[in-house]
């Protein structure tokens, strides 16, 4: 039987390389995303692109609705929808984090909500947020983001739990540094919140950072994502986590070995280059 799945955030980095994968795979699949001429490339390989704003609810209806007319429901839905609001947590104003919230974790929580009664009628479903390593360990400069990560974390399992008697998975997938658009998305909101105020000093050595062949060395492709979001969907058992590419990995159980929060502090300031005191 042909499985439908649906990807939000598509339209580049890891939901394109997911949604390509996928289709490779012999799923039926649906790309969605706000910038519908970025996705002519997936279109090319039979895949359905669809017009989706996570944060419009008619967006998401019509979304939905458009695919279970063509092919009844969503099986497996890909939750990738989501980007980086850094900048010092005093310096970012609050309608900033709340639309942050609204992308990544409340137009994720509608989306779910619709497919979910689909899913649990069928006694099958895969549900696949896409969250990251700052879900369970938070860095400095991104605290709303790292906020709606460990939403989307406590949600998760939440709904795991309570889906489990119907025949329903929600599984995490947690990236680490990827090549794709979101760094620079996240760099550029760094420097226009706090790059001319207290910590403008931190701002130049994210920057070096970012620039440094270091971080290219460390990030990973968005195939590495594509490849874990397959087992997910696929395995007859998917595991409820899974962390990629392997530097995450590394990187987690490092972390996890410190035995303190103003140790693991103290490592990540010396990793950052980040002066102990301004």
């Amino acid at each position: 039987m042909t499985r439908t799945a649906l990807v939000t955030g598509a339209s580049a980095g890891i939901g394109e390389a997911v949604a390509i994968r996928l289709a490779a795979e012999g799923f039926r699949v649906y790309a969605g995303a706000r910038r519908l001429d970025r996705m002519e490339p997936l279109k090319a390989k039979g895949i359905r692109a669809l017009p989706l704003d996570v944060t419009d609810e008619a967006s998401i209806a019509a979304a939905v609705a458009a695919i279970e007319t063509e092919s009844g429901g969503i099986d497996v839905l890909v939750n990738n929808a989501g980007y980086g609001s850094y900048g010092a947590v005093e310096d970012v104003p609050l309608d900033e984090a709340r639309r942050q919230f609204e992308v990544n974790v409340f137009g994720l929580a509608a989306l779910t909500r619709l497919v979910l009664p689909y899913m649990r009628r069928q006694r099958w479903g895969r549900v696949i947020n896409i969250t990251s390593i700052g879900g369970v360990r938070a860095f400095p400069f991104g605290g709303w983001y790292h906020a709606t990560k460990f939403a989307v974390e406590g949600l998760s399992s939440s709904l795991r739990q309570e889906l489990r008697p119907f025949g329903v998975d929600v599984v995490l997938i947690r990236p680490g540094a990827i090549k794709s658009e979101w760094a620079g998305i996240a760099l550029d909101n760094f420097r226009k919140t706090s790059g001319h105020g207290a910590y403008a000093p931190m701002v130049k050595l994210a920057e070096e950072l970012f620039a440094s062949d270091r971080a290219e060395r460390m990030a990973g492709e968005p195939s590495a994502i594509a490849d874990v979001v397959v087992r997910a969907a696929t395995a007859r058992r998917p595991r409820t986590s899974y962390t990629a590419p392997r530097a995450a990995r590394v990187l987690l159980r490092l972390v996890s070995l410190l035995a303190s929060d103003r140790l693991r502090d103290a490592v990540v300031r010396r990793v950052l280059g980040m002066p102990a005191r301004l």
